[in-house]
């Protein structure tokens, strides 16, 4: 099923690693390159059929169901004016069911938003005989680190269950400006989403409406104007390492949201050209065998030659 480009009508079975998606999701991922609201409309003609019948949006496929395909032209105008380079990530850990990758800083997880592509979309164009590669979670474009993508169906639909009941443990470098004020800090502020007139996601400390958020940030490096933390995501939520600093007076060296923005102005002179995040440590069950998987990537290059280059305080108690 890697090559969806239909001049006639088909008929897929679905098996057990497909059944149990709605049917428009399937579509939607199926026929890379059809844009959503044909998809939408060929499941309101009736054009889509699913055990010769007709279904709506929401039909949940079963094991055994025989999807009829009408012809789709895959290669829109728009699509095809897009090229997709092959994305080539080093790869941490892998089997059957799991791909996890060092993600590098300036590259977005997927397209959207201005950006026409991202890791997903290169890491298919690079291995097209995948069927099936999805993201399991974000990371923000300006953070580099461990990124998870499943394999199989069966293995996304665990993980997720895992992250709603925050059983990974996701631990990251940061360096923030000025002194962490405790070697061992939890923070417990609810965040709250919000858009700007321009559109961009945004994120606060807000009681009201706000989700729960904590973090457990621990002092690893104490320098002169900088502290190396170590953050411990109890929960996931957007841009939640980066609000929680902010809010105790210490943001994240280069972050261009919520940082300090003249202070990066000088932080790119002497040599920190991104916003110091990475996504270093996962601990996790196996999602399909329930074996521990502990992974790790280095701090990258740039961000530890920054460091190699500050002041060193002398340690405290604090």
């Amino acid at each position: 099923m890697t090559d969806i480009r239909k001049e006639s009508v088909s008929f897929v079975q679905i098996d057990e690693e497909d059944a149990g998606q709605r049917i428009d999701n399937y579509l939607v991922r199926i026929l890379k390159g059809v844009p959503k609201s044909h998809v939408y409309r060929i499941l309101r003609s009736g054009e889509v059929r699913v055990n010769k019948g007709r279904v709506d949006a929401a039909y949940r496929l079963a094991p055994g169901d025989t999807v009829r395909l009408p012809p789709v032209r895959t290669a829109s105008r728009e699509a095809a004016q897009t090229f997709v380079p092959e994305g080539h990530f080093p790869v941490v850990y892998e089997d059957d069911a799991l791909l996890v990758i060092d993600k590098p800083a300036g590259v977005a997880v997927h397209g959207g938003s201005g950006v026409s592509f991202g890791v997903i979309e290169q890491l298919r164009r690079a291995r097209p005989e995948a069927r099936y590669l999805e993201l399991v979670h974000r990371l923000d474009r300006e953070t580099s680190g461990l990124l998870m993508i499943a394999k199989k169906r069966s293995a996304l639909v665990k993980l997720h269950e895992m992250i709603r009941n925050d059983v990974p443990q996701k631990r990251y470098f940061a360096l923030v400006l000025g002194q962490w004020p405790d070697k061992l800090r939890h923070v417990k502020l609810p965040l709250f989403k919000w858009h700007t007139p321009e559109g961009e996601k945004r994120v606060r400390v807000q009681e009201e409406g706000g989700q729960y958020a904590h973090t457990i940030f621990s002092v690893l490096e104490r320098y002169r104007g900088f502290t190396l933390v170590e953050a411990w995501l109890k929960t996931g939520r957007t841009h939640q390492i980066r609000v929680h600093t902010q809010a105790n007076g210490c943001p994240i060296a280069g972050d261009e949201r919520y940082g300090d923005f003249a202070r990066n102005k000088t932080l790119v002179r002497d040599g920190l050209k991104r916003m110091f995040l990475h996504a270093h440590s996962l601990k996790l069950p196996h999602p399909l065998t329930g074996e521990p998987l502990e992974l790790s990537a280095p701090l990258p290059k740039e961000l530890a030659a920054f460091t190699a280059r500050l002041e060193k305080l002398p340690c405290s108690s604090n």
